[in-house]
C-alpha cells in the first residue's frame, strides 16, 4: 500500500469510511447522520489522504467490516493497522483488545493490569475512547467497571 487514501463504503448501518497508508489501515469511521458528514470527518482526520479505490488489503478489511455489520463473524487478526505516531500505551491497549475473543469482555482496570500497568484503568478508557480502528479493534469488548462501553471518537 503506497501513499495515503480513503474511501466511503456501504454497510447495513450506512456509508462508512476507511483510510489507509503505506503501513496499513489508519482508521475506520462508522457512518455519521449523513454521508457528507462522514466524508468531512474523514477529510478532517486524514487531510493528506486522497479518495481512491481501496487496495486489496483494504478491500478485504471492508468486506469483513460489512459482513460483521450484517451479523456474520469475521476475524480481523490479519488486517494490518498503521499505529505509527500513536502513544505506545494506546498501541498496547489496541493490540491487546484485538486478542479478546468474540463474546468475551474485560474491564479497563483488568486490561491495565494485564498490560502491567495496574492503576491505569482510566488511561485504558481514554485509549479505548480514542480508538481510530472502530470494529477492527473491538473496543466494545473493553468495559468500564460498571459494564458501560465507550464510544470511539
Amino acid at each position: 500500500m503506497a501513499g495515503r487514501g480513503h474511501c466511503i463504503f456501504d454497510s447495513t448501518v450506512g456509508r462508512c469510511g476507511i483510510a489507509w497508508g503505506g503501513s496499513g489501515i489508519l482508521g475506520v469511521r462508522l457512518p455519521e447522520a449523513r454521508e457528507i458528514e462522514t466524508r468531512r470527518r474523514m477529510l478532517r482526520q486524514y487531510p493528506d489522504a486522497r479518495e481512491l479505490p481501496p487496495p486489496l488489503m483494504v478491500e478485504i478489511a471492508i468486506d469483513g467490516i460489512a459482513a460483521l455489520l450484517r451479523g456474520k463473524p469475521c476475524d480481523f487478526s490479519d488486517v494490518v493497522l498503521d499505529m505509527n505516531g500513536m502513544p505506545p500505551f494506546n498501541r498496547r491497549v489496541y493490540e491487546y483488545a484485538r486478542t479478546i475473543p468474540r463474546g468475551e469482555t474485560i474491564t479497563f482496570a483488568e486490561l491495565a493490569k494485564r498490560l502491567g500497568a495496574s492503576g491505569a484503568g482510566h488511561a485504558v478508557g481514554q485509549a479505548i475512547g480514542r480508538n481510530p480502528f472502530t470494529i477492527l479493534v473491538p473496543c466494545h469488548r473493553v468495559l468500564a467497571a460498571d459494564g458501560a462501553t465507550v464510544v470511539s471518537a
